[in-house]
């Protein structure tokens, strides 16, 4: 009963964070003039209001819902990672640093799976260090974690504007672009890449990994009480480490199919703002890797309907960052009401202790 009302608090105080956050965006959408009903009829319309438009929210989800698990899974042992941005870019930077290496001279599918490990190993590693420096040097994984972003973007300024630079990229500098038989197609009857499936997966494992298995269980633990996991015999280090590895991992990936499914090329649009969109998706999903695929959705499809805003409504392109910060203060408002709600409490059950026995000589007192 206590998991039911657990689960059942966690979902309204979610959902009713979006709700409240949606509320909060129309009064600014008419303190600046635009019908707010108006506005949410065009963001429903350019996210979901058909099957062309759908294919460019799932197209948007798909990186939301990998960068979201690098928040989610260190969230387990208590850990606040927001290096989501940064793991993202050092994952695309060293993807098409493979994927240029290798050309033309192995088959493709070799190639892709290349870039995928690439992507895969600085992503994790990246993040593997603000876990390591929290567990061996006491640095605050959050601190860390965020500066580590603005490291990642100087580098990818850096290497995009000089070492790595096409000379034929003028007015957007970027790398060499990735050969057409190297990038990462289509899923069969859409235009949504591959990526997506990749995502899907991620969340799906990592839930049964976090869930299903002694090493969730052990690092559900740790994040519970960090001294009695010790005094148990569990390694919290390694768990540390371990957790933070696979969770930049999945951000790293996500730059990888960014690099091979979207852009071609590793520029500036790799510092886009998936990485940041991701904490988003990873509180408001409450860092549960299945939640985490809905509120991709609905997270992408806010991204998706930017440019409507604009047209429709003479709004700016960025209004739906404004949507996004809204919501993202209000799940972390919610966070504060979770286990404070009377009706989602457990309700004690009262037991009666039975009556002691009679001393000898004495009747029994008998009730009618």
């Amino acid at each position: 009963m206590q998991s039911w009302r657990r689960t059942l608090e966690s979902l309204c105080l979610s959902f009713g964070a979006i709700l409240v956050g949606l509320l909060l965006f129309g009064i600014f959408c008419a303190a600046v003039g635009a019908n707010p009903f108006a506005v949410y009829g065009s963001i429903w319309k350019a996210a979901f209001g058909s099957w062309s438009t759908f294919q460019n929210t799932l197209i948007r989800a798909s990186p939301l819902m990998l960068s979201s698990l690098c928040t989610a899974l260190p969230a387990r042992l208590g850990l606040v990672i927001i290096g989501n941005e940064g793991a993202l870019i050092m994952g695309g930077l060293l993807a098409v640093s493979v994927g240029l290496t290798l050309g033309t001279a192995v088959p493709p599918i070799i190639v892709q799976m290349a870039m995928a490990l690439a992507g895969i190993l600085a992503g994790g590693l990246w993040i593997a260090a603000a876990g390591a420096l929290r567990h061996y040097r006491a640095v605050n994984e959050t601190i860390s974690s965020l500066l580590l972003n603005y490291v990642a973007i100087a580098l990818l300024n850096h290497l995009v504007g000089g070492p790595m630079r096409d000379p034929s990229s003028l007015n957007k500098p970027s790398t060499y672009p990735l050969a057409e038989v190297n990038m990462l197609g289509v899923i069969p009857g859409t235009r949504v890449h591959w990526g997506l499936v990749y995502g899907l997966i991620a969340c799906l494992v990592t839930y049964v990994l976090m869930q299903r298995t002694t090493f969730g269980f052990a690092a559900r633990t740790a994040g519970g009480n960090v001294r009695a996991a010790r005094i148990a015999g569990l390694p919290v280090g390694k768990l540390t480490v371990i957790t933070c590895f696979l969770a930049g991992s999945c951000a790293g990936l996500a730059g990888m199919v960014e690099v091979a499914a979207v852009q071609g090329a590793a520029n500036e649009s790799l510092n886009v703002g998936y990485g940041y969109g991701g904490i988003l998706v990873a509180f408001a999903a409450r860092h549960n890797p299945l939640a985490a695929v809905l509120i991709s959705l609905l997270v992408g499809g806010i991204l998706a309907s930017g440019g409507i805003l604009q047209r429709a409504h003479n709004l700016p392109d960025a209004t739906v960052l404004v949507f996004q910060g809204l919501v993202f203060l209000v799940v972390l408002y919610s966070d504060s009401l979770y286990g404070k709600i009377p009706f989602f409490k457990e309700k004690p059950i009262m037991v009666t202790p039975p009556s002691p026995p009679p001393s000898p000589g004495e009747e029994p007192v008998v009730t009618a």
